[in-house]
């Protein structure tokens, strides 16, 4: 198994353990590389995208520019040049480069890492420590960075695909600067692909097959780089490449999709936000970008209950029967024809009239009954099997509401003693909670408990 710790101080030699002077750039790699390595950038004006990082001004160039690097961490997908920066900058700052894999690596690495940084600041030379896949150490391994890079020792730099929000301990992230890497968008890619076929003096691509390679790549430069190198090894001899013969040759299109990360739940909170706002065909294309991706449709199933009992409710109580039944049906069905049921409740969620007033009623009472006292039940309301129980007076008084005209004990009260009756849920004027509403106010005004006409504060809502 290779070493996870990798040491890189390049020098004109090529030696990996000389110190002194070495080129501005780094050493072109041999022609057996892949295309993506034999073009990763060499100087930051190489670099393509990520011009809110790197363009005049933006904090990444202002390190370069000022010869001052900070430790940061690199956020973004794969593909976008989160190592290529990092490598870039050891070259810029004439500093030692250590570069440790979170996947093989662990505390052993980063004494290894402490001990070469000390090596080369008693030579009066920098380093920067290179974490890829940061978010797969533990606390204690990330821990471990913490007072080397206070005391300055060397520039922590690390690499991630996660938010590091969540998976980066916050000791650590409060000495290092978030920088977000956005995926490659169509210029880049362009720019790119241009790039590999002069390198390969490869095979043109008509508009067509350009334009599906790129979505093939889903914003990874890598990804389309190595493409365009696999096509053209395949299609040697070919002048151009058109659509049809690249569809041969990829197969099915796999698009990234984190199934566990940032992009999973920004999707499915997209999803819900746009069946709330009643916006049934932008519901329906990030439910088929889900299913596309490769998420467990019965994952889908359990967030359309949920939308039909959060946003929906009263207002169309047949919502909930629906995201019920669309589940069952899948069950039984399976993908993908089972998935078709799942579109269908998607667009009914969405069009559905929409209410939160039940939601809303519950998170109320929670918020009152974790603030208030515990209440003793009413003497009238409370339950008397035995003999001993009504002797004490359990259920004295209680008023049958099936005996009562209309069905509503009038003046009854049902609410702990000493408690001002609360109006917690506020029907809202759409849908069937219309009639839900004008129902509510008479039983409010027969009860006559003074909450006729009342409604909960929005703060009360809020809580």
């Amino acid at each position: 198994m290779q070493d996870s710790l990798s040491l890189d101080l390049p020098d004109p030699s090529g030696g990996a353990g000389a110190a002194g002077a070495h080129p501005a750039t780094p050493p072109a790699p041999g022609l057996g590389a892949p295309l993506a390595e034999r073009l990763r950038p060499r100087t930051i004006d190489e670099v393509v995208g990520q011009d809110h990082l790197l363009g005049p001004g933006q904090p990444v160039r202002v390190a370069f520019e000022s010869g001052q690097p900070h430790s940061m961490i690199l956020w973004g997908p794969p593909g976008v040049g989160k190592t290529t920066l990092a490598r870039l900058m050891a070259y810029a700052f004439d500093a030692q480069f250590l570069a440790i894999s979170a996947v093989l690596g662990g505390v052993k690495d980063i004494r290894e890492a402490v001990e070469k940084a000390q090596v080369a600041r008693r030579a009066g030379r920098r380093t920067i420590v290179f974490v890829d896949e940061v978010h797969r150490f533990n606390k204690a391994q990330q821990d471990a960075f913490l007072p080397h890079v206070e005391s300055g020792l060397f520039t922590f730099i690390g690499a991630t695909t996660e938010n590091p929000s969540f998976e980066v301990n916050a000791a650590l992230l409060s000495r290092a600067t978030v920088h977000v890497l956005r995926g490659m968008d169509e210029a880049a890619m362009q720019t790119l692909l241009a790039r590999g076929q002069a390198e390969l003096q490869g095979p043109s691509l008509t508009p067509e097959a350009r334009a599906r390679l790129i979505a093939y790549a889903d914003g990874d430069a890598r990804r389309v780089l190595n493409t365009y190198e696999t096509l053209a090894g395949m299609l040697k001899g070919r002048d151009s490449i058109d659509e049809v013969t690249l569809e041969k040759s990829l197969g099915e299109q796999l698009r990234r999709y984190d199934k566990g990360g940032d992009q999973f739940y920004d999707t499915i909170s997209a999803l819900h936000k746009s069946v709330r706002g009643s916006d049934p065909d932008a519901a329906l294309y990030w439910f088929v970008r889900m299913v596309d991706g490769g998420v467990d449709p019965r994952y889908i199933v359990r967030r359309l209950i949920r939308m039909a009992s959060e946003d929906i409710g009263l207002a169309d109580p047949r919502a909930l029967r629906m995201a019920l039944d669309a589940g069952e049906t899948y069950e039984r069905l399976g993908s993908p024809e089972g998935e078709l049921t799942l579109a269908q409740c998607v667009i009914y969620l969405a069009v559905a009239p929409k209410s939160n007033a039940a939601y809303t009623a519950y998170k109320a009472v929670r918020a009152w009954v974790k603030q208030d006292t515990t209440r003793p039940v009413p003497m009238h309301l409370r339950n008397a099997p035995t003999k001993l129980m009504k002797t004490l007076g359990h259920g004295e008084g209680y008023r049958y509401a099936h005996d009562e005209p209309g069905g509503v004990a009038a003046g009854e009260r049902y609410f702990p003693d000493g408690m001002t009756p609360q109006a917690f849920y506020q029907p809202v004027p759409r849908g069937l909670e219309i009639k839900i509403g004008e129902r509510v106010r008479q039983l409010r005004v027969a009860l006559g408990d003074g909450r006729a006409g009342e409604s909960i504060s929005d703060d009360d809502a809020a809580a």
